[in-house]
């Protein structure tokens, strides 16, 4: 970035805010949280679990460049007052999308999508001046603070949009206008808000109705509600369809995958043109995610062989699938960490992921499972379900955390043993206390579920603490 991201005068235009306290700053970034905010940050005080302008002092005192704020008296340096915050950092990323020539790319799912918005990052980033929603930022907050954030001289954009009812995300694509707007997958996410794959279904469909002019749509041709998605891609201005996936008539085509323990390979039909795809990265779910990411880039002007590249060179993150060591008394056991978030769909990927996991010498395949929340009525028998697969999978052992993790227990056949921890800490400690070298874990669950904590304690060490004390 060459120049600065915001002038005051630029800010007030966008905003219709009144300056107090200095009208010549520059702002290098936009900042919501003064425990990450930089010197130079323009700092929005939103009122969200916490009141923003509680932390103004805080702010200036870490060099924040102004404070957007509502109630002039929240600090004493440079501040740009507002009526309502969230309103003016929405004026704000409006502004940033209008001044940029940026390609945007807006991607919503029931399943997937902030692993595939990273892809399409990384490929974005390898393609020249690119801009992306960090984190999992794709709320009613996190979309306009990333929009807020793109530097004017950004070439590709690409933005998350999530939801837990309907019209959120009208909302959020109205904001980003996106030219390219793709939806990973539909699976029982958020069903106990929607009250039905249907409705699912037309709430990520909201995604196409604030494609811009000559809009991309794109949609999972596998996916039983494709019909009802392209349905609601006719009715948008959307000017272009791509499917991707298994079905022949998908532009973006999976012709083969091969899926190992801790990698895919195989070949697509990228509208004619045969690739090759490899990725460093476990499931059998990374084939659709790839297919995905081509479609996106592909319609957005880079090359196939390009994307395959950058693929190539990609990881499993921490929480979405990454594995690691922790060393035991005469070996070591093997963490799979799929522990960010989970759904019947993304719970079965994962339990086949387990499957493909050879336990070394008199090892063991673990498995310490976090229910699985906002699934709607349904969630008992859907817990009940993975008695099944976790069988076929040969794991030996399940700790289950929170309370809908009872029905799997009740339906685990006597072959698998099965405990209900009482906390991810109890969680912790079960497994330590069983650990032994050879071991394979997968630890996955809701958030909601805390399992992520017990990844944590173990990276810190927990088993060391439980087998030495």
């Amino acid at each position: 970035m060459t120049g600065p991201l915001w002038t005051a005068a630029q800010a007030t235009a966008a905003t219709g805010g009144r300056l107090v306290g200095g009208d010549s700053w520059q702002a290098s970034g936009v900042s919501i949280d003064t425990r990450s905010l930089e010197a130079g940050d323009l700092f929005v005080a939103l009122a969200d679990q916490r009141d923003g302008h509680d932390f103004v002092p805080a702010a200036e005192k870490a060099g924040a460049a102004a404070s957007i704020v509502s109630r002039e008296d929240a600090g004493t340096g440079p501040r740009l007052v507002v009526p309502d915050v969230l309103e003016a950092l929405q004026r704000l990323g409006v502004a940033a999308r209008e001044r940029s020539k940026a390609v945007r790319v807006g991607v919503t799912g029931s399943v997937g999508k902030t692993s595939v918005k990273e892809a399409i990052a990384a490929v974005f980033r390898a393609s020249g001046p690119a801009h992306w929603s960090v984190k999992s930022y794709n709320n009613h907050w996190g979309v306009p603070l990333t929009l807020a954030r793109m530097p004017q001289g950004t070439r590709r954009g690409v933005f998350e949009m999530g939801m837990n009812h309907a019209g959120e995300i009208a909302a959020l694509t109205t904001q980003v206008q996106p030219h390219i707007a793709l939806i990973t997958r539909i699976a029982p996410a958020h069903l106990e808000n929607l009250g039905s794959m249907e409705a699912i279904a037309d709430a990520k469909a909201e995604i196409f109705a604030g494609l811009a002019g000559d809009g991309v749509a794109i949609i999972p041709a596998d996916c039983e509600y494709a019909p009802r998605l392209c349905a609601r891609v006719n009715e948008s201005g959307a000017a272009f369809l791509f499917e991707f996936g298994r079905a022949r008539h998908a532009a973006v085509r999976i012709l083969s995958w091969d899926q190992q323990a801790t990698s895919g390979r195989g070949r697509f039909d990228v509208l004619g043109r045969m690739v090759d795809i490899s990725i460093p990265a476990p499931g059998e779910h990374q084939a659709h995610n790839a297919a995905a990411v081509m479609a996106a880039c592909v319609a957005a002007g880079i090359d196939s062989a390009q994307v395959a590249d950058v693929l190539a060179g990609m990881e499993a993150q921490a929480g979405r699938g990454a594995s690691f060591m922790i060393e035991l008394d005469g070996g070591s056991a093997r963490i799979i960490d799929d522990s960010y978030n989970a759904n019947p769909v993304s719970m079965a990927s994962a339990i086949a992921t387990l499957a493909r996991h050879s336990p070394d010498g008199k090892g063991r395949r673990i498995a310490v499972l976090g229910e699985m929340l906002e699934i709607g009525e349904s969630a008992p028998e859907r817990h009940r379900e993975l008695a099944a697969p976790l069988v076929d999978a040969g794991v030996s052992a399940v700790i289950g955390v929170g309370a809908m993790m009872e029905h799997l227990m009740s339906a685990l056949p006597g072959s698998v043993k099965g405990a209900m921890a009482a906390s991810p800490a109890d969680a912790t400690d079960r497994l330590c206390a069983m650990l032994r070298p050879g071991d394979v874990v997968l630890i996955k669950g809701s958030n909601g579920s805390g399992v992520h904590k017990v990844v944590a304690s173990l990276r810190n060490g927990a088993v060391n603490a439980v087998i030495k004390g």
